[in-house]
């Protein structure tokens, strides 16, 4: 599914997606339109966030902090709040990446409501690629926190006999963390998508303003949703038992 942005930079980029694909000996399946929607939508989310920060940077102050220091201090001071309540250990440690999560999420999520554009989101291969990233992340700061030997030991569980089966059993269900994480988001943000486009079609203002609504609700709430689990994943992974 192409939209106007992805045809421009189809028709004026093309070239250059093509050289940088064969930079890594790959070929697009079609080389006269190698801009995939989601990559531009992504590309785009950056530029967002990249605007907002160089807006946030040079008003930062502690003496009269403005609207929008604020808002990213409240948001700081919740998702940490969150961490806490989930049993996240020193969640200073991780708040960077909870929070490049949640705002990036949540920026993608958003992007579908302006008019011409999409969320990434909807597109499988953004939340599965954000999945596979939370899942390398949560086990790289397990084994950081407690060590190789000690980190795979709790996949054993607490029976010495029961070691091998329970082993098995919890890498399968670790490793089914990243399909739960990515279908979810996807599948939300698919049908969110689909539904607000389709009543936008059929309808003036009201019905498609209801749907809209739904639409930025979901979209915090996946946003939130996915990064509660990442919180609990890292507490899990991170713990000392005692």
């Amino acid at each position: 599914m192409n939209n106007w942005l992805t045809a421009l930079f189809n028709q004026y980029l093309g070239g250059f997606a093509n050289t940088v694909l064969g930079w890594f000996n790959f070929r697009a399946e079609d080389p006269a339109h190698p801009w995939e929607t989601w990559l531009v939508m992504e590309l785009v989310v950056a530029a967002i966030l990249m605007i907002v920060v160089a807006f946030l940077r040079p008003s930062l102050s502690a003496d009269k902090p403005g609207r929008l220091q604020h808002i990213f201090e409240s948001l700081y001071g919740f998702l940490r709040g969150q961490a806490v309540d989930v049993g996240l250990e020193h969640p200073d440690k991780y708040i960077n990446w909870l929070g490049t999560i949640f705002i990036t999420i949540l920026t993608m999520n958003l992007l579908g409501i302006i008019p011409l554009f999409q969320s990434p989101t909807m597109y499988v291969y953004v939340p599965a690629a954000f999945a596979v990233m939370t899942w390398l992340y949560y086990h790289s700061m397990g084994i950081r926190e407690l060590g190789v030997l000690k980190y795979l030991a709790k996949f054993g569980g607490p029976i010495l006999a029961l070691a091998p089966l329970m082993f098995v059993i919890e890498i399968i269900g670790d490793v089914a963390r990243m399909l739960s994480l990515s279908v979810r988001l996807y599948g939300n943000m698919f049908a969110g998508e689909q539904i607000t486009t389709v009543f936008i079609g059929l309808t003036y203002l009201i019905v498609p303003a209801l749907f809209m609504a739904l639409h930025v609700f979901v979209s915090f709430l996946q946003a939130y949703v996915f990064t509660l689990l990442t919180m609990i994943y890292l507490s899990l992974g991170t713990s000392h038992e005692h």
